[in-house]
């Protein structure tokens, strides 16, 4: 029996290249002598049956007898097929379209970046009229680009969209950037590739966070603990503390609530958006909830809270703002009633009272008010790390003037 592996892309329209290892008496020993390198013997569950594989440079190669394959055999010879797609010797023997064998000039001058960038038959041809079998695989590296930590991100935008060609090329690209001794692999999967999961997932991937439109998985190749970032750990809120020239707050009462809120009027809150600054968070959630329109004065405090929804931190940023407008018009979808609430009324509620966090926010708001307590105000600062531009919040006092006068 011959184990062939055939390239397709022939030289010719009708001549189709192949590089043969030809197994007889002898595993590999023409072949050996013949390119001048030698395999070391890897012992393998169908030994017993006359099978043996050989390793070389992180390729497998099988060896098999003149005798046909047991079914239990099938699916180890099927897996441990690969590719022997370095040109390593100028003796190497290719086979035509009408079976002759043909000695070619290996390539020495290929890309070492795309040495398996190509489609390969798999062609198993028995004896004695035994049929043959030819398989096609894409056994390619995956498109990718390295990162700045020694890893590497797959390009989502060129994966194969069949999961029996995904196979293949992931567990080639697996040993390829393992011999290039990179580290984390980062695969994200759209949602249009979805049936690519299992087989990520079964070549030891995991899910690292997902969002609407894709699933990130990531891979981490060195032994030992795995070095990647975690998926995010928190989410952020905002809350805004809104009074007007008649002291009064800006309130609300929503829809849903814990029964043992029913009675209570706080201020508007609701989570900022991705990508999107605090204070402007704070000032849209305001506009959403109440129509109100406002403008960002200070960040008055923030608390930190953990194993909230869904075992997740999070953070929530009390800022106060001044009305530009005073007309309500209430979220139909989201709160139940909104109103301007004398500032006495509001801090005398029962549960503001009885509550440590609510008390303390509020009391703090009041001395924002009567100019005893300084916010924190966004400035715009570039780092030199990364050349953005970012928020940096922090108060600014004035050497003469101990108190706070805001905007």
């Amino acid at each position: 029996m011959d184990l062939k592996f055939l390239d397709s892309k022939p030289s010719s329209l009708s001549e189709k290249a192949a590089l043969v290892a030809r197994t007889k008496s002898s595993p590999f020993s023409s072949f050996e002598h013949s390119v001048g390198v030698k395999f070391s013997q890897e012992f393998s569950s169908c030994r017993g049956k006359g099978i043996h594989t050989f390793r070389f440079e992180g390729f497998v190669f099988v060896s098999v007898p003149d005798i046909l394959i047991p079914s239990s055999c099938h699916s180890f010879f099927l897996l441990k097929l690969s590719v022997f797609c370095r040109g390593i010797s100028k003796k190497a023997s290719y086979l035509s379209s009408n079976g002759t064998y043909m000695p070619k000039r290996a390539n020495s001058s290929v890309d070492k970046e795309k040495t398996a960038a190509e489609n390969y038959f798999y062609q198993i041809s028995g004896t004695n009229g035994a049929s043959s079998s030819l398989f096609s695989r894409n056994v390619g590296v995956l498109d990718a680009c390295d990162d700045e930590y020694g890893g590497v991100v797959v390009d989502p935008d060129r994966l194969p969209v069949n999961p029996v060609d995904f196979a293949p090329m992931l567990q080639f690209s697996l040993s390829h950037w393992k011999m290039k001794g990179k580290k984390g692999i980062w695969l994200k999967l759209p949602l249009e590739r979805s049936e690519l999961v299992p087989v990520a997932v079964k070549e030891g991937f995991e899910y690292h966070h997902a969002e609407p439109g894709y699933v990130m998985l990531t891979f981490w190749i060195p032994e030992g603990p795995c070095l990647l970032p975690t998926n995010a750990t928190h989410q952020v809120g905002v809350g805004g503390f809104v009074i007007n020239d008649k002291n009064e707050v800006l309130v609300v009462q929503e829809k849903f609530y814990d029964p043992s809120f029913a009675d209570l009027w706080k201020i508007p809150t609701g989570f900022i958006l991705e990508s999107e600054e605090i204070y402007t968070g704070a000032v849209r959630e305001v506009k959403e909830e109440t129509g109100v329109d406002t403008e960002f004065v200070e960040v008055i405090a923030f608390r930190h809270a953990h194993n909230l929804a869904f075992d997740k931190s999070d953070l929530f940023f009390v800022c106060m703002l001044k009305p530009l407008s005073a007309q309500l018009k209430v979220d139909d979808l989201e709160i139940q009633a909104a109103k301007w609430m004398p500032l006495v009324e509001f801090v005398a509620q029962p549960l503001i009272q009885e509550d440590g966090l609510f008390k303390k926010i509020v009391d703090i708001c009041m001395a924002r008010l009567g100019k005893h307590y300084c916010g924190l105000l966004p400035h715009q600062v570039v780092s030199k790390f990364d050349g953005r531009s970012s928020c940096l919040y922090h108060n600014v006092i004035d050497a003469g003037n101990v108190t706070c006068n805001g905007n």
